[in-house]
């Protein structure tokens, strides 16, 4: 691509020629700079798609305001500019050359000023040269896939929570787990991870059938849910009666006083338990275990199997009561001395 100084000495009739008329009267909302990135059209459709009128912008640089509050490069900057490695900091998707080897391609959520409201628009842009290879012009064209994008991350979304609970189901726990053990990993900040389990569920269920069952869950996942305040927390339903909320940036003893609040939460909605071995009302058990992974943690194996043996402790300890993974050998070194087994995930009983 040519340099953007480095302009043709041809005069190009914009205003006149046959193919500004035609690009005028295209479907497609398309605009095109200058090598100056000034604007020279900005064709009805576009005008449609931005509620901006051509006379707002053109021979100015600020076809931004189109699109966005702040000013940023729209695609056809980058291209004129030939900036390829700002793609990834102004766009979402990108390709660095569209499909004729020329120009960019990208998508991205534009606010969209004038309209008052988002739209997700997929961007192409290419240069135009002249017969010695000087650029003497951008074309940017534009499409609306609001209405797919929105399908698709409803469709995403659906896929990703629990039907009873409206939580994030086990799929979308693993995968946030994976992320912000990867994340930890760089930042050599801990990830903190609670598993919480409601306590004689079996027994609940026996007692009051599985439609108070679910509302049990429900209840209990209202809770968990609220406790999950920051942008990158995340409560899901593990599996059963089984929940997990992934805390990062916190240390066991943070993670250990959300837990007691989750834990004292239930407790206050007193709701109706009463089946034999059980106390009156449901209560809940709490695994909690913070890890700050090394060069060497791939996976967050050891942070699963670190809360996951604080739960059953919790559990054998008698319920209704939090264990932090920190803690637990001091736990079990008691437990060991009544001939109580160290306990693993191929041990667990629901109950």
């Amino acid at each position: 691509m040519a340099k953007p100084g480095k302009t043709s000495a041809k005069t190009v009739d914009v205003a006149d020629s046959y193919a500004v008329r035609l690009m005028q009267h295209l479907v497609v909302p398309t605009f095109v700079v200058d090598p100056k990135r000034r604007v020279v059209i900005w064709n009805r459709a576009c005008e449609r798609l931005t509620g901006v009128a051509a006379s707002e912008v053109i021979g100015t640089n600020k076809h931004w305001q189109a699109f966005y509050e702040t000013r940023r490069p729209c695609l056809a900057d980058l291209v004129a500019l030939d900036r390829p490695e700002q793609l990834p900091e102004f766009y979402s998707e990108y390709a660095a050359r569209g499909h004729n080897g020329l120009g960019f391609s990208a998508e991205n959520w534009c606010v969209m000023p004038k309209l008052g409201s988002q739209l997700y628009l997929a961007i192409d842009a290419g240069p135009i040269h002249d017969e010695a290879g000087h650029l003497i012009a951008v074309v940017e064209t534009l499409r609306d896939l609001t209405d797919q994008k929105r399908a698709e991350m409803a469709l995403k979304e659906l896929a990703s929570k629990d039907g009873l609970t409206g939580l994030s189901n086990r799929r979308a726990f693993d995968q946030m787990l994976m992320s912000e053990w990867a994340r930890a990993q760089r930042t050599q900040k801990p990830v903190a991870l609670l598993f919480v389990d409601v306590d004689h569920f079996k027994l609940f269920n026996d007692r009051h059938g599985h439609q108070s069952g679910d509302e049990c869950l429900r209840a209990v996942a209202s809770v968990v849910s609220r406790h999950a305040v920051r942008p990158l927390d995340l409560a899901s339903r593990y599996g059963g009666e089984e929940f997990a909320l992934i805390l990062p940036d916190m240390d066991c003893d943070a993670a250990c006083a959300i837990a007691d609040e989750i834990r004292c939460a239930v407790m206050a909605l007193r709701i109706t338990h009463g089946a034999t071995g059980a106390g009156d009302h449901v209560t809940l058990s709490v695994g909690v275990a913070s890890h700050i992974p090394g060069e060497t943690d791939g996976s967050p194996d050891r942070l699963l199997a670190a809360a996951d043996e604080a739960l059953y402790a919790a559990k054998r300890l008698g319920r209704n009561r939090i264990i932090c993974a920190e803690r637990l050998l001091a736990e079990f070194a008691k437990l060991g001395r009544d001939g109580v087994p160290v306990p693993g995930r191929v041990a667990r009983k629901s109950a």
